[in-house]
């Protein structure tokens, strides 16, 4: 019964997004401005607009757009906005890929502020004695700890694209660590979930807990003074205010004294980089996203390539010959993902040749519409030779110019390593969870890693997150999306993307539609509560075993419509918001 509920309410849900979708393309007014959290009406604006997963961060983004502020200023504001909002995914003590769109410059470019590994790391960090990987040491020691990009990252979009000051961008933060801001529901929810090891932490527990264990109740006024000190350095002083000084030695000292292997000349040294895009065509459209050390935006590419030749959109949304085509195409790109993808500072990444149409062609060459094939019949391809935490955040802004930023960051694991350093109220980040421990051993997510994933003072660890701009044929901004979701990045991200472009679904739609999800490695195609019992039970005929699980991602995105920008928070995770000006 519950699950017929489920599904009737999809069909209302559906409803009433199609009768939004006809009213604007009959030319009717637009509706009133307002948040996407208001049930499954896309928000519209005609100058710019915000997408993120907290309401205070999308108003103190909105809040800088309507003062004249560009989306990088926009940006760097809600970011540093999510660190105190949102403190289980954007936490300062993290890093994450930013990419920008400059509509008068006709350029977009990557942002890398990914974390990287402490300078004494090395490829048997993470091993037991007798040589097998140990997941608590990559998880929850101080080990597990990368050397956070996220202050640098951002400092330097804001100093090098943007228009407004330190003081103005990060006022908002400020503000709500000082003077607080009411715990909501999905914040109380989290806590209780973290509390098992989070509650341990003294100074964490400090902050979101009382002395019973209970975390903040709903309502209460949540306050973080040491990080409203913390965002005051940094305000002042710049990156300097977090990687020197009394920040930085508050940070190593916790962390030596927990065995880390971080020091200061970790944290004094970090810089972000900025890289070309990965980019490429679908249907006319352009995509850029990440390039490595993340694996999204090659695989978002590979996996669009591969379904190209077919009529995705003659097929249906939802049909099971679209969800086998892609799904087929998905397992070739994750087992090239265990082989070839890894920090190009370091290694040889062969793009170019993952992205060869030719290579493509021989990857689907085996794909048969009428079975599935199994993960153990596919191997990583040899494209030389023919023959991610789910709590991470994704948000995405536009201005009135027709500049965008897509930004994905992460500390992994909801609230990272569940470890604050006193005195600085930083959460801190367990992405080195994301190197392969020991390659061909899964990790957190079940995704496979290879050798050039291994452990290394001063790399960066492969990541799935995919923030990506879509440019029309003129080239101007077509959609900016993204999503969290661990592993499921790449695919989410995938499917908004579809769902616009081929089956041309208004954005409330793309971002509510059912979503599925195969990896090659486990070898099932898990898939969200919303697809026709029939639909499935082809698909089970195909050969795929399907497992109904929970929601997955949670979509922040904007996409142009005529004259007007158009936007959607997923209503998978409560709390989000979009609002435009």
């Amino acid at each position: 019964m519950n699950q017929l509920r489920r599904r009737g309410h999809w069909l209302s849900v559906r409803l009433v997004f199609l009768a939004a979708a006809v009213a604007v393309s009959a030319g009717a007014e637009p509706p009133p401005i307002i948040s996407g959290a208001a049930r499954f009406h896309p928000v519209f604006a005609p100058n710019g607009m915000a997408a993120t997963q907290e309401r205070h961060a999308t108003e103190a983004a909105l809040q800088v757009l309507e003062e004249g502020g560009n989306a990088v200023d926009a940006a760097v504001t809600a970011a540093f906005t999510l660190s105190v909002t949102l403190p289980r995914a954007g936490a300062l003590g993290g890093g994450g890929f930013m990419v920008v769109h400059l509509a008068e410059e006709d350029r977009t470019i990557a942002i890398d502020y990914r974390e990287t590994a402490p300078a004494a790391a090395h490829r048997d960090l993470f091993l037991r004695e007798d040589g097998t990987a140990d997941p608590a040491k990559s998880r929850f020691s101080a080990l597990a700890v990368g050397v956070p990009g996220n202050v640098a990252g951002l400092l330097h979009a804001l100093e090098s694209y943007g228009t407004i000051d330190r003081g103005r961008a990060l006022a908002p933060a400020i503000t709500l660590a000082e003077e607080g801001f009411p715990v909501s529901k999905d914040l109380f929810d989290s806590l209780v979930i973290a509390a098992p090891r989070l509650f341990r932490d003294p100074a964490a527990r400090e902050v979101f807990y009382t002395r019973f264990a209970a975390p903040r109740a709903i309502g209460e006024t949540l306050r973080q003074p040491d990080l409203a000190e913390t965002l005051r350095r940094i305000a002042d002083e710049g990156a300097a205010g977090y990687y020197t000084g009394p920040v930085a030695e508050k940070t190593i000292d916790f962390l030596r004294e927990r065995g880390g292997i971080m020091t200061l000349e970790d944290l004094a040294e970090y810089r972000p980089v900025e890289r070309p895009t990965v980019s490429g065509t679908y249907r006319g459209h352009t995509i850029h996203s990440m390039p490595p050390p993340s694996s999204g935006g090659v695989h978002l590419l590979q996996i669009l390539k591969m379904i190209e030749p077919e009529d995705i959109g003659g097929m249906g949304f939802g049909s099971a010959r679209s969800i086998h085509l892609m799904a087929e195409a998905m397992k070739r790109a994750y087992a090239d993902r265990s082989v070839h993808l890894g920090d190009t500072d370091f290694v040889d990444v062969p793009l170019s040749e993952l992205l060869d149409p030719d290579y493509l062609a021989r990857c689907m060459a085996d794909f048969s519409p009428r079975a599935a094939t199994p993960a153990d019949e596919i191997s990583p391809g040899n494209p030389l030779h023919p023959a991610e935490g789910d709590n991470t955040t994704h948000f995405s802004i536009v201005d009135a110019q027709g500049n965008a930023v897509s930004n994905t960051y992460s500390i992994n694991f909801s609230y990272g390593a569940q470890m604050m350093a006193p005195g600085t109220g930083v959460l801190l980040n367990n992405t080195m969870d994301d190197f392969s421990a020991k390659p061909g051993t899964p990790n957190a997510y079940g995704l496979i890693g290879g050798e050039k994933n291994a452990v290394e003072g001063g790399k960066r660890m492969l990541s799935s997150m995919t923030p990506s701009i879509v440019l029309d044929s003129e080239g101007a901004v077509f959609l900016v999306t993204g999503s969290p979701g661990g592993s499921r990045i790449i695919t989410t991200t995938l499917q908004v993307i579809v769902n616009t472009v081929d089956h041309g679904m208004n954005i409330a739609e793309a971002t509510a539609a059912p979503r599925f999800h195969h990896q090659w490695l486990p070898d099932y195609l898990r898939v969200e509560n919303g697809f026709s019992p029939d639909t499935l039970e082809i698909l089970r005929g195909l050969g795929h075993e399907i497992r109904e699980m929970d929601a997955m991602g949670s979509t922040q995105s904007i996409q142009s419509s005529g004259n007007w920008w158009t936007g959607a928070s997923d209503p998978r995770r409560p709390d989000a918001a979009t609002l435009g000006h």
